[in-house]
C-alpha cells in the first residue's frame, strides 16, 4: 500500500539535495508532486524526466518562495494544474555563513528572507485551501543548527529556530481544522553541498555521530512521508530530529 496515494504535495527547493530526495520518495509513495526551483532549470527538468512514467503527475515551477506574491501565484497555479492540494513541504533554504563580526546586514537579511519568511509566505498561500477542505499537512525543514546553534551560522541558526516557533504556533492555530504542522530537523546529510568538503572534514562529522554515518536525503524523505501520511494523523506541533543521534 502506498502511503501517499491520491495526495498532492508542493515541495519547495526540490531540484537537488534533500528536496529532490523528498520528491522522489513522495512519488514512490503515490503522491502527485509540484516542486519549485529558483534558477537551476536543467536540474529541475532532469528530475521531471526521471519521475515521468511513475503514474502520478509531476511538474516543476520556477518560483521564489521568499516573495509573498510569487508564493500565492504558485499555489494558485498548482491548484489549477493539479485540482487540489494536501501537503506542503517547506524545504527551500540557503546559507551565507560567516562569523558575526564579519557578517553583513545583507547576508543576515537574505538568509532570514529565504529560509524563514518563505515559510510564512507559503503557509499563508495554502492556508485558505486547507481551511476550506478541513485537512492538510504542513512540514517545515529546520536543522539541528536551529536547535543548538553553530558558530559562524548566526543567521542560519536564527532562521531555522524561527521555523520551529512558527510551526508550533500554526499547529495551535489550525489544529481544530485538522491541519497539522510539524518540523523536521536534519543533522549532517550527505548531498551535493557536502561533496565540496574534504573527506577528512566529512569523516570528522561522521565520527561525532552516534550512528557513525552521515544521513542520506532518503532518510529525511522517509520522515517527511510519515508526517505527511495518515499514519501521523495525531501528530502536530512536533520537531522530528533526523540526525543519527547528534543531539542525544
Amino acid at each position: 500500500m502506498k502511503l501517499l496515494a491520491n495526495k498532492t504535495a508542493i515541495i519547495t527547493g526540490a531540484s537537488r539535495g534533500i528536496g529532490s530526495g523528498i520528491a522522489k520518495t513522495f512519488v514512490e509513495q503515490g503522491c502527485a508532486v509540484a516542486f519549485t526551483y529558483s534558477s537551476n532549470q536543467a536540474a529541475a527538468d532532469a528530475l521531471v524526466a526521471e519521475l515521468e512514467g511513475s503514474g502520478v503527475k509531476v511538474k516543476a515551477y520556477q518560483s521564489n518562495a521568499a516573495h509573498f506574491d510569487e508564493a500565492q501565484k504558485l499555489v494558485d497555479e498548482v491548484l489549477n494544474d493539479f485540482g487540489g492540494l494536501d501537503i506542503l513541504v517547506n524545504n527551500a533554504g540557503i546559507t551565507k555563513d560567516n562569523l558575526l563580526m564579519r557578517m553583513s546586514e545583507a547576508d543576515f537579511d537574505q538568509v532570514i528572507e529565504v529560509n524563514l519568511k518563505s515559510i510564512f509566505n507559503m503557509t499563508k498561500a495554502v492556508q485558505r485551501t486547507f481551511l476550506k477542505q478541513r485537512h492538510g499537512a504542513l512540514i517545515h525543514m529546520s536543522s539541528v543548527v536551529g536547535v543548538k546553534g553553530n558558530a559562524g551560522q548566526a543567521n542560519y541558526a536564527a532562521s531555522k529556530a524561527g521555523i520551529i516557533g512558527f510551526s508550533k504556533s500554526v499547529a495551535l492555530e489550525l489544529g481544530s481544522r485538522n491541519i497539522r504542522s510539524n518540523v523536521i530537523a536534519p543533522g549532517f546529510i550527505e548531498t551535493e553541498m557536502t561533496e565540496k568538503l574534504s573527506e577528512e572534514v566529512v569523516q570528522g562529522w561522521r565520527d561525532g555521530i552516534p550512528l557513525k554515518r552521515g544521513g542520506q536525503p532518503e532518510d529525511v524523505a522517509n520522515a517527511c512521508v510519515f508526517l505527511a501520511s495518515d499514519l501521523a494523523a495525531y501528530i502536530t506541533g512536533q520537531v522530528l530530529h533526523v540526525d543519527g543521534g547528534m543531539l542525544t
